[in-house]
C-alpha cells in the first residue's frame, strides 16, 4: 500500500508538470478568439487518451492477454496498459519539445502587448495572488465544486454500482469484482461523452452559459444514479456527467486567461493548478466522514457530486469575464503591423 500510494503520487506529480506547461503554451501561442477553440480541442485530445486507457485492459484481454492473477500480483492486462500509457506520455511529450516553438521574449511581448519597461520586473506569487483579478477567483470557486465532485465520482462509482446494480456491497464477491470491471467501461462511455461535447463547445459563444449547462448536465448525470439500477441505462447518466468534464478541461482556462495579460499567464495558470489540488484534497479529507452521515451507502456520496456540480452551476454566476487585456494585446498587434 505504501508502494503504490508513493508511486501513485509520483505518477500524479509528473502527469500535472508534463501538462501545466502545455496549458500555459496554448494561450501563449493563440489569439483572444482561438483561445475557446484552443482549449476545447486541448479537451477533446485529453479525453480521446482517456477513452484509449480506459479501454486499453478489456482489448487487451480481448485479444487473449490474461486479465487474471495470482494473490498479490496485477494482471498481464492492467501491466501492458501502463506500459503503453507511459510509451504514449513519453512520446507526446517528446514530440510536442522538439515540434512546438516558443516566442523569443521580445517577440512575446510584441505578441501581449507587455512593454518593455515592466518586461523586467518581477513579482512574486503572493503579490501576484494579491492582485489577481477576480475571475481568477472566481472561477476557482467553481472549480473547487466540480473538482470535489469528480473526486467522490472515481472514489466512489465502483461501491455505488455494486450496490444499485449487483446488489452487493461484499468487496470479495465475485458481483463486486464485475461492477469493479463495469466501472472501466462506464468511465470510457464518460470519455465518449466528452469528446462529443468538447466539438459542441465552441459552437456556443456565451462562455458562462455552456459553461453552466454543462455542469447542470453533468449534475444530472449523477443524481440519476440513484434510481438506475440497469447497468447500461448508466451509460445516459455518464455521457451527460461527460458533458461537466469536457467543460472543466476547457472553459476555466479560457475564461482565466482571456483576463490575464501574458506577462504573467504561465505562473498564474501555475498557481491556478490549486484550484484543482485543493479542492480534491479537502474532498478526500472529508469524505470518510460524510459517508456514515449519508448512511453509509457509496450511491449517496454520487448524489452529493451532483448537488456540488449544481453548485458550480450556480457560482458560474458569479464569474464576470473581462478581455480588457485582449484589447490592448490587439492594439499592440496592430501598432506592431
Amino acid at each position: 500500500m505504501v508502494f503504490g500510494f508513493v508511486s501513485l503520487m509520483f505518477l500524479d506529480t509528473s502527469i500535472n508538470m508534463a501538462m501545466q506547461p502545455f496549458k500555459m503554451l496554448v494561450g501563449d501561442q493563440v489569439n483572444e478568439r482561438q483561445k475557446g477553440l484552443a482549449y476545447s480541442i486541448q479537451s477533446f485530445l485529453c479525453n480521446a487518451g482517456s477513452l484509449v486507457g480506459y479501454l486499453a485492459p478489456i482489448t487487451l484481454t480481448a485479444i487473449g492477454i490474461s486479465n487474471l492473477a495470482p494473490e498479490g500480483q496485477v494482471p498481464q492486462s492492467v501491466t501492458y496498459s501502463f506500459y503503453i500509457g507511459a510509451v504514449v506520455l513519453v512520446l507526446c511529450v517528446i514530440y510536442s519539445f522538439v515540434f512546438i516553438r516558443e516566442m523569443p521574449p521580445r517577440e512575446y511581448a510584441r505578441y501581449h502587448g507587455i512593454a518593455e519597461a515592466s518586461e523586467d520586473k518581477k513579482e512574486g506569487m503572493l503579490t501576484l495572488l494579491r492582485h489577481a483579478p477576480r475571475t481568477f477567483w472566481t472561477v476557482g470557486l467553481v472549480q473547487f465544486f466540480c473538482w470535489s465532485a469528480f473526486l467522490y465520482m472515481w472514489t466512489y462509482t465502483p461501491g455505488a454500482i455494486a450496490e444499485t446494480v449487483w446488489g452487493t456491497t461484499n468487496v470479495q464477491s465475485e458481483a463486486y469484482q464485475t461492477a469493479g470491471n463495469w466501472v472501466g467501461v462506464l468511465f470510457a462511455v464518460q470519455a465518449v461523452g466528452s469528446v462529443i461535447w468538447a466539438v459542441a463547445i465552441p459552437m456556443f459563444r456565451n462562455h458562462k452559459a455552456v459553461y453552466a449547462l454543462s455542469l447542470l448536465l453533468g449534475a444530472a448525470g449523477f443524481i440519476s444514479t440513484l434510481f438506475i439500477t440497469n447497468q447500461y441505462i448508466l451509460f445516459i447518466s455518464y455521457l451527460l456527467i461527460g458533458c461537466a468534464w469536457a467543460a472543466m478541461l476547457a472553459l476555466p482556462f479560457t475564461i482565466l486567461t482571456n483576463s490575464l495579460s501574458g506577462k504573467n499567464m504561465g505562473t498564474y495558470l501555475g498557481l491556478f493548478n490549486g484550484t484543482i489540488c485543493v479542492p480534491q484534497i479537502c474532498a478526500a479529507a472529508l469524505g470518510g466522514l460524510i459517508l456514515p452521515l449519508l448512511g453509509g451507502h457509496q450511491i449517496n456520496m454520487l448524489v452529493l457530486a451532483g448537488i456540488l456540480l449544481l453548485l458550480g452551476a450556480v457560482s458560474v454566476n458569479f464569474i464576470k469575464e473581462t478581455y480588457a487585456e485582449a484589447k490592448k494585446t490587439e492594439e499592440a498587434l496592430d501598432q506592431t503591423i
